[in-house]
């Protein structure tokens, strides 16, 4: 497994590394805590040393999952293997209004508990309104949090790219969380060079946009009630955007047809989701990508794609190609 260096963190993480939103909830399935642990310890397994979670995946289950898989290999609390959580989202309603002091100190100690740790090592502002980063009074609280030895370090995770931009103007936002994949590639078109000349590290999420990255789906796939892509395809829970990465599903089949022409699955060759994710790192501003995992074999084959050799120049235009023939007009406005 390849590492990088997570921005002004210092932090040096695996290339690919660990997503806990599945292992939380929010696709449709019961969680169970001994799953949910031995996913995380296959991926510590295959080299991943940073984990991202996030206080409302599961109301803190995926938190403490997180813990028990770090505590039961001996990682917990030290400097081998780093891991971030989120806050914010617990919010009711959730408004830019309900970032104080009080509850971001709040929402911090709560994830002390559920981790059992005395500091985090990274907290990010969980997609909040676009309004909040217009607030410095937010991130002055954060710096506090800092200063009192609550957390070590505070980025933010963004639903727009305009929100990152103005998030890294904070001088102490030391990540930057975003969406970034092949159907969502605004990102590098200024973010990641503005990121980089100010040391930000970039955390990648939805990197198979919802598993239509992975060629898998079909028009007849049926998703649960609780699955975000069952009943947030237009957005009515959260931004449209978390979900299949805004684009159309059946849009999305169409253009992961033309992919797959371009990267057929063949014996003993890579997967389109480890495609997929290879096409990210192919960013050197890309700190590391956090695909999610279910189950132990997900893990497993999301790490390989740290082997993979780069992709040729004419392959990563094909990609491209892909982006603007299918998806561009979807969602590069948008997001």
């Amino acid at each position: 497994m390849k590492t990088r260096v997570l921005g002004k963190t210092g932090f040096e993480v695996s290339e690919v590394s660990l997503g806990t939103w599945q292992v939380g909830g929010g696709w449709g399935a019961t969680f169970d805590m001994e799953e949910a642990v031995r996913t995380v310890e296959t991926a510590l397994d295959q080299g991943v040393t940073f984990v991202d979670t996030a206080d409302v995946y599961g109301n803190g289950d995926s938190e403490r999952a997180v813990a028990e898989a770090l505590r039961r290999r001996g990682l917990l609390g030290g400097d081998r293997v780093h891991f971030a959580t989120k806050c914010g989202r617990r919010l009711r309603p959730h408004v830019a209004d309900g970032y104080t002091r009080e509850a971001l100190t709040g929402f911090v100690e709560d994830s002390l508990r559920n981790m059992g740790v005395e500091a985090l090592d990274l907290v990010q502002l969980h997609c909040p309104p676009t309004d909040v980063y217009y607030r410095p009074e937010v991130f002055a609280a954060m710096d506090d949090l800092v200063k009192q030895g609550k957390i070590r370090h505070y980025g933010v995770s963004v639903e727009r790219v305009e929100e990152a931009l103005k998030a890294i103007e904070f001088p102490r936002v030391a990540t930057v969380q975003i969406i970034y994949n092949m159907f969502r590639q605004r990102p590098a078109e200024r973010f990641f060079t503005e990121a980089a000349a100010r040391n930000v590290g970039i955390i990648v999420r939805v990197p198979l946009a919802s598993g239509l990255l992975t060629g898998k789906m079909r028009r007849d796939t049926v998703f649960a009630a609780g699955d975000h892509r069952f009943f947030n395809r237009e957005g009515a829970s959260f931004d449209r955007g978390e979900t299949f990465s805004g684009v159309d599903y059946e849009t999305g089949l169409r253009a992961v047809e033309a992919l797959r022409e371009m990267f057929p699955d063949t014996a003993g060759g890579p997967t389109l989701a480890q495609t997929a994710l290879r096409w990210i790192l192919m960013e050197p501003a890309v700190s590391c990508v956090i695909p999610g995992a279910s189950r132990e074999s997900q893990a497993r084959d999301n790490a390989a794609a740290s082997e993979l050799p780069a992709l040729t120049a004419e392959q990563m235009a094909a990609v491209r190609e892909v982006y603007d023939k299918y998806i561009r007009a979807w969602v590069h406005p948008c997001w």
